[in-house]
């Protein structure tokens, strides 16, 4: 065995050294910085437990005071709590690595509720108790939203908490000094983040410090003594960032030597903006094999895509047809011209369609355009100015809440837009594309998007490329939801509009 691994070098060696000391003094090793590192996840795993179970059996013996059932249901009641407690907990839907970011913690307690309910509606067919479907009416609709409904508040505090600097994993970055930059930065920048960077490892890097623009990081120690550098730092990951210059066996001798810190190891892809749900890990003979899906732009989800538009668009404009008319007379009060303004932009497959907006100009504002250009504030191709005159004061209401965007529902019904995509381009921004600029016109631009929840106009335009080629190559339902309601948010706090 000992012949099959090969000679090691000296750094191997002590990087090697915890994995072959006593287990006695490594098990109490891990056990305290186990407490030291990982506390706050405790802490929060107990309270959404707490909270959980006070859900479900709210929910629970209102269903069966509402349903009319007599006592004779009662065990079905107990059953319930019992059995949707242990799915979450089968689910992990309290699981460090899922709560407090992204959709992953959501889709796991409906999962568990949906799997609660399957399994007692069979307890209840082979005992053939009936009267129970009013209680199922009930208690799964109202117990899902509930527990989401709980489980967002949750997050709302947890999020608070880590602004302030509570509630993080402490993270040591490893690998070239480039890509740790790059990782931490993104880190830094990242308000959903669930790590603080508190140190690098390097490898022949000399300085004793990382400058990350907003701060700077202290460089620890080199690879070799990385878990010397965990204890020092009561870091409780490390996240590998790179290639390491190191042999292959690099990664499995840092997970061995990272045993006795109970740190947890993040390797970093380096596919950058591919989500995560297009990876899938493919293990052969030993060997973890990442394969990447390729983007899917068409296909059954598009059909739900678009199927979803037209729901809710339409439902949209009978609902909203009130406020349209309200904002629609003070726009043809506050200044002369039309109501509506119309505008050539292009969508999908480069189609040039017209899109709707409550008009927010000067009637005159194209004419009045090529004197604005020498005074623009926008980034790449787009034109933006925050006090451009040849804004209305009604129009300037609609444009810090993005009221002047509802005729665009309009061109969702009938299949110019979507409710999520990519941001409307006009055709001289377009015609001074890039080439691989042109995949924004792959699927249909969108009513909002990642650009909307992520600054708008605040952003460059090498930024608001990226997220809106992420999007095109990674969306989903469940994430345009996600993005449904983050606008909703931006859009009561609105941030970067003019």
């Amino acid at each position: 065995m000992t012949g099959s691994v090969g000679p090691a070098s000296e750094p191997a060696r002590t990087l090697f050294e915890g994995a072959f000391r006593s287990p006695q003094p490594r098990a109490a090793r891990r056990a305290a910085a186990s407490y030291e590192g990982l506390a706050w996840a405790a802490q929060y795993r107990t309270r959404l437990l707490i909270t959980d179970t006070v859900v479900l059996t709210a929910i629970s013996f209102a269903a069966l005071y509402l349903s009319g059932l007599s006592i004779v249901a009662l065990p079905y009641t107990m059953a319930l709590v019992v059995l949707w407690s242990l799915a979450l907990e089968a689910y992990r839907s309290r699981g460090v690595r899922v709560v407090g970011v992204g959709p992953s913690e959501y889709k796991r307690v409906f999962g568990a509720s949906v799997l609660t309910f399957g399994a007692l509606a069979m307890i209840a067919v082979v005992a053939e108790a009936p009267g129970l479907q009013a209680f199922f009416l009930f208690a799964l609709p109202a117990g899902i939203s509930a527990l989401i409904l709980s489980r967002w508040l949750w997050r709302q505090w947890l999020i608070a908490q880590r602004r302030r600097g509570h509630f993080l994993s402490r993270a040591i970055v490893l690998g070239p000094v480039g890509d740790v930059i790059d990782i931490a930065r993104r880190i830094e920048k990242s308000s959903g983040a669930a790590y603080t960077v508190v140190g690098a490892v390097l490898d022949g890097y000399e300085e004793r410090t990382i400058d990350l623009g907003s701060r700077s990081i202290p460089v620890l120690a080199g690879p070799e003594a990385i878990a010397s550098a965990v204890r020092a730092a009561g870091a409780d990951t490390v996240i590998v960032a790179g290639q390491h210059s190191g042999d292959q066996r690099f990664v499995r001798n840092l997970s061995w030597s990272l045993e006795e810190t109970s740190a947890d190891l993040v390797l970093s892809a380096g596919l950058t903006d591919v989500a995560g749900p297009r990876i899938h890990m493919r293990p052969v003979e030993g060997l973890p094999l990442m394969h990447v899906e390729l983007p899917s732009f068409e296909g059954g989800k598009h059909l739900i895509k678009r199927s979803f538009d037209v729901a809710l668009s339409g439902l949209a404009l009978l609902f909203l047809s009130p406020v349209l008319a309200v904002i629609a007379l003070a726009v043809r009060s506050d200044s002369p011209g039309p109501i509506l303004f119309r505008q050539e932009r292009v969508g999908k497959d480069g189609r040039s369609f017209r899109m709707l907006k409550f008009r927010s100009m000067v009637e005159t504002a194209e004419q009045d355009l090529a004197g604005l250009l020498d005074r623009n504030e926008g980034s790449g191709v787009l034109f933006k100015l925050k006090n451009d005159p040849r804004v209305t004061r009604v129009g300037r209401i609609l444009r810090k809440y993005s009221l002047d965007e509802l005729p665009q529902l309009w061109n969702i019904f009938v299949g110019d837009m979507s409710i999520v995509g990519p941001r409307p381009p006009l055709p001289r921004e377009v015609s001074e594309y890039e080439a691989h600029v042109n995949r924004r016109l792959y699927i249909k631009p969108g009513l909002t998007g990642l650009w909307q929840i992520s600054g708008r106009s605040d952003l460059s335009w090498e930024e608001s490329v990226r997220l809106d080629l992420y999007y095109v190559e990674n969306w989903s339902l469940v994430g345009d939801l996600v993005i449904m309601w983050r606008t909703v948010r931006v859009l009561l706090k609105p941030d970067g509009a003019y």
